[in-house]
């Protein structure tokens, strides 16, 4: 009888993991997914909410190409309640799937702050596709429009709301803005470029509610004046979908606990994506990466894991990348460990910033920010980022790179980073081009 396999979840892990499957396996096996929505893009939202794409290019896998991979697919569906002892999967209307095995690649959901208001008129999230229409519907011209929270799902939309001719303000509770993803210097640098391009931030303050006013809203603080504006955006993090895995036996912690195969605690239940608790190839210790380039890694190693090979994962690296009104923000790895020896390099005018973070002599954390049109800044981000996820032994270069953070091309070619990253596939084999996959019959 062939293989039965169930992906729950149509997100990135999903859909690689999908494919994955069809490349790798030696006999045609049953597939079977489970998705709440159809499966699209989180990562292309900002630019259907400016335009730049239509929402016929967020799908990332339409009912043919399902239909042409022989997934049996259940969308619109929810997964309540996993059987892991009798190997089944009940749905969110009853329907009760078998597995041989499956994939939990369930994804997150956006969390807003407990306020009042918070549920309201003109108030959304932007994680969903169905939350981007509503965004899209409510902003206009000279809308102003604020963003609760200033961490980086709020600077993935910053740009499309500006280029609507909106303005926007952005109020977050935390000291700093981007708290989690550069230090206090380069949080600097940045609010003074989005005040340099007409953007408001209001960092340190406590929202306490949302209230309808004059046809719009208001947002009331612990302290300071109110703001009225018109539609108001929640990006206040977070949350993974793990609650309907209760009772199954499932290893859980921040995540569902996975060894270097993707495997849970459970030899035939695998973990991938914003779900997964895997190895931090950094650290070596257990962390959830809720990100687009640990979600496609995860889905292609379960993938082949379950179609019967045998990939161990090293481990994924934090990776946060984004463009604030032609500013190219980045931090790699381990950027804000305490216990490591680090240097920076500061060009205010620019502006421009570097922070490299050691031990030893390999580069295990970086922060770079850089005007986009400075070719070095675009340059240097690849290369920060390639010297962080290979751990390269840099040797000498170290104190070259101490005294100097903006010469990072001589130590990169040094060091042969590049042959060595172009060594090292998720999966030990060249990638093959999407829409010629070659799958089992």
């Amino acid at each position: 009888m062939a293989q039965r396999h169930l992906i729950i979840g149509g997100g990135t892990a999903g859909i690689n993991a999908i494919r994955t499957i069809r490349e790798e396996e030696r006999e045609r096996s049953e597939i079977a997914l489970v998705a709440a929505e159809r499966p699209y893009s989180r990562m292309v939202l900002p630019y259907y909410l400016d335009r730049s794409i239509a929402e016929s290019h967020v799908y990332t896998a339409t009912p043919r190409v399902l239909a042409d991979w022989g997934v049996t697919s259940r969308i619109g569906r929810r997964a309540t309640a996993l059987d892991t002892q009798a190997g089944v999967c009940t749905l969110d209307d009853g329907t009760t799937l078998e597995y041989d095995d499956c994939l939990i690649a369930t994804g997150s959901s956006a969390v807003r702050a407990p306020v009042p208001g918070a549920d309201g008129r003109a108030v959304h999230s932007f994680w969903t596709l169905e939350e981007a229409r509503a965004v899209l519907a409510g902003i206009r011209p000279r809308s102003h429009v604020v963003l609760v929270g200033a961490g980086f799902i709020a600077f993935t939309i910053l740009n499309s709301i500006l280029s609507l001719g909106a303005r926007l303000t952005i109020v977050e509770v935390a000291p700093r803005i981007l708290p989690r993803m550069i230090d206090d210097t380069g949080a600097g640098l940045v609010a003074r470029w989005l005040a340099d391009h007409g953007v408001t931030v209001r960092t340190g303050v406590t929202l306490t509610r949302i209230e309808d006013a004059k046809g719009g809203k208001r947002l009331v603080f612990a302290s300071g004046a109110p703001l009225a504006c018109d539609l108001v955006i929640m990006a206040t993090g977070i949350t993974t979908n793990l609650e309907w895995l209760q009772g199954s036996g499932v290893g859980v912690n921040r995540g569902v606990v996975v060894d270097e195969h993707l495997r849970s605690s459970v030899p035939s239940v695998y973990a991938a994506g914003d779900v997964a608790e895997g190895r931090d190839r950094i650290s070596g210790e257990a962390a959830v990466h809720a990100i687009e380039p640990t979600a496609q890694e995860h889905g292609r190693v379960a993938g082949a894991n379950m179609a019967g090979k045998d990939v161990r994962y090293r481990g994924s690296v934090l990776i946060n990348i984004v463009e604030v009104c032609h500013l190219d923000v980045a931090s790699f790895g381990a950027w804000d460990d305490p216990k490591a020896e680090a240097a920076s390099g500061l060009m205010a005018d620019r502006p421009a910033y570097r922070k490299l973070l050691w031990r030893g002599d390999r580069l295990t954390g970086a922060i770079i920010l850089g005007p986009s049109s400075d070719i070095w800044t675009t340059n240097d981000v690849g290369m920060l980022k390639g010297l962080v996820q290979s751990g390269v032994a840099l040797g000498r270069f170290k104190a070259h790179l101490m005294a100097q953070p903006f010469d990072v091309k001589p130590a990169f070619i040094a060091s042969r980073t590049t042959s060595r990253l172009l060594d090292e596939t998720i999966l030990g084999r060249p990638a093959k081009a999407p829409g010629d996959t070659p799958v089992a019959v």
